[in-house]
């Protein structure tokens, strides 16, 4: 071995490349130190803000430490001359193949974040989102997880969601029970009226505020219809909805109403 030749290395490429290993271990370590401040700091200003779930906030942060560690690196690489340019174009394009075939996927994601930041309900809420009707159990970053009122677990693609019609029974502080109860001809349905308010007033947790609905609704051949509309909370509606058709049962029979028959027509042969 030459050492004259290995001293002039050292004394010419030596220093040179030393210099850019001490440079390297700096950055790596500022970077990293930037890194996670940066990532700290975006979390706090996601936990501050209670619309946002914190899975999607750590989420968050674990992609953004990717990107950064990612840059990171390629700057760690073109510190010791090594051509970042196409090794960048190539994950650009990995990435473009990966989101074409992941399309479907990437758009869940990005619809879940928007339904996260702008809320269109939240986890308990009774809704009917993607064509299916019940309690959210699970705002997911793809899905939604529904429990339908007969106990079935359904998970709807997020994307699904934000694109269709939500309705959302928990929002308001009340939610309105649609029945209606039909008496028979000859019976005043302004009395039917009068007795089934009285006795709907009283049901358990039926709301004061508004007053409960109950009007002649439309007139049939068997008699007129009449509309019984309690409102109450969202948590006690299924309770109110059979309360209310048990006092329908219960008023008409002590009032004797009969029950309402169809008019028997009678064609008279030519």
């Amino acid at each position: 071995m030459d050492i004259e030749a290995v001293r002039v290395f050292l004394m010419t490429r030596g220093i040179d490349f030393g210099t850019k290993v001490l440079g390297a271990i700096v950055l790596w370590i500022v970077g990293r130190w930037v890194i996670g401040l940066v990532i700290g700091l975006l979390r706090k200003v996601l936990a501050r803000n209670s619309k946002v779930d914190p899975t999607l906030a750590h989420y968050l942060g674990s992609i953004l430490g990717a990107l950064l560690n990612l840059i990171l690196i390629l700057a760690i690489l073109q510190v010791f001359g090594v051509q970042t340019t196409s090794f960048a174009a190539l994950l650009a394009g990995l990435g473009l193949a990966i989101g074409t075939a992941w399309g479907g996927l990437l758009a869940h994601f990005a619809a879940g974040i928007f339904m996260q930041v702008l809320r269109p309900f939240k986890v308990g809420d009774f809704v009917t989102a993607g064509g299916v009707t019940g309690t959210v159990q699970e705002l997911g970053l793809f899905g939604t997880t529904i429990v339908t009122p007969d106990n079935v677990l359904t998970i709807v693609g997020n994307n699904t969601i934000f694109a269709g019609i939500i309705s959302n029974f928990s929002a308001q502080p009340v939610r309105r029970v649609e029945l209606t109860a039909k008496v028979a001809n000859g019976v005043d349905p302004i009395d039917a009226a009068n007795r089934l308010r009285a006795a709907v007033t009283k049901i358990p947790n039926v709301s004061e505020s508004p007053p409960p609905d109950i009007e002649v609704l439309s007139f049939t051949p068997e008699g007129p219809l009449l509309c019984v509309r309690p409102y109450t909370h969202n948590d006690n509606y299924w309770q109110v909805y059979f309360d209310t058709n048990r006092a329908i049962i219960e008023t008409f029979r002590e009032a004797g109403y009969p029950t309402p028959e169809t008019p028997v027509v009678r064609r008279v042969a030519p």
